[in-house]
């Protein structure tokens, strides 16, 4: 029935553009021979209006995959460099954190390893709600910021970078074949906040895909039985997600459009100092404004990166303030 509300939701509003449209021309034709300037202006004035509702829309026909309109995982993971970069670990994941609450989505912490003085090592969020990963897609890769340092007595300008790894919630319709036999389990105590209960029970746990050395952790519940159930999801997602990315990769061996995705490739940078920009190195799209970035708004980035990811090619440089 989602499904069918979604589908319905598409084509009545195909009808309703190509309609107001028809209808809007037809209302010039006759302003223009009745000499009525109040009627084209306003048949002009509707489609106008058309221009923002098309672009609303048009975020939609980038969101065409198996798996976009899944939830989606994201886990964040410090770079070296210690308490900087597990800082900016940090703050992508109140980044990101604040996207999905502001765009109406729900979120959950999972999993997350604090630094030892400040920040995360890591972190992994569950974000629900319809086109999560679609959207979050191309986020995946290294984020990189330039500031100065507050952990540094001699206020000296620092480079950290922090990586971000998103993955679908894999539902019913999809299958991934993947039994005991091909991982390993590990239970141990969860670290963090939680209560005495979570931290002196077994009660986190931690599978490893043989073949792949890809390892999910969950250590949200009280229950053993519950983080067990969780991390063989995340388990089931990040496989999936390591076969769409190879077959994306197999797609696009020919072009030079190819989105890199993982550790080592750079793909946004946040420069507090010595200037205030942040610029996606893929799309060129900037944003003179940091602070609104990393207070949540991330869409303009997230929409550009879809649109260059599927079109495959260069998209015009726009200041997103």
């Amino acid at each position: 029935m989602r499904e069918r509300q979604q589908l319905d939701d598409s084509i009545n509003g195909i009808k309703y553009l190509t309609q107001t449209l028809e209808d809007s021309i037809e209302l010039i034709a006759m302003g223009e021979e009745e000499g009525d300037k109040s009627i084209i202006a306003d048949a002009e004035e509707a489609i106008r209006a058309l221009k923002t509702d098309i672009a609303k829309r048009q975020i939609d026909m980038l969101l065409s995959g198996e798996a976009d309109p899944n939830d989606t995982y994201v886990e964040v993971h410090a770079g070296a460099g210690g308490t900087e970069s597990q800082d900016w670990a940090s703050m992508l994941l109140r980044m990101y954190t604040r996207w999905a609450e502001k765009s109406g989505r729900k979120v959950e912490l999972l999993e997350i390893h604090d630094g030892e003085e400040a920040g995360i090592k890591s972190a992994t969020l569950l974000i629900k709600g319809h086109n999560s990963y679609g959207m979050m897609k191309t986020e995946s890769g290294v984020h990189r910021l330039v500031r100065i340092s507050p952990y540094d007595s001699n206020a000296r300008r620092h480079t950290s970078f922090s990586s971000i790894w998103v993955y679908p919630v894999i539902d019913d319709n999809i299958e991934v074949d993947v039994t005991e036999a091909d991982v390993r389990i590990d239970t141990y105590r969860a670290s963090g906040a939680g209560g005495q209960h979570v931290n002196t029970t077994d009660s986190a746990v931690r599978i490893t895909h043989i073949k792949t050395g890809i390892v999910v952790q969950c250590q949200s519940e009280r229950s053993q039985h519950k983080n067990r159930a969780t991390a063989w999801s995340m388990l089931r997602a990040r496989l999936y997600e390591e076969e769409l990315k190879k077959r994306e990769e197999a797609t696009n061996a020919m072009t030079a459009s190819k989105t890199d995705i993982g550790w080592g490739h750079q793909i946004r940078s946040y420069v507090l100092q010595p200037y205030q920009l942040v610029k996606d190195l893929r799309t060129g799209v900037e944003s003179t404004n940091p602070q609104e970035v990393l207070d949540g708004a991330v869409t303009p980035f997230m929409e550009a990166s879809l649109a260059h990811r599927i079109s495959g090619s260069d998209v015009v440089v726009e200041d997103i303030d």
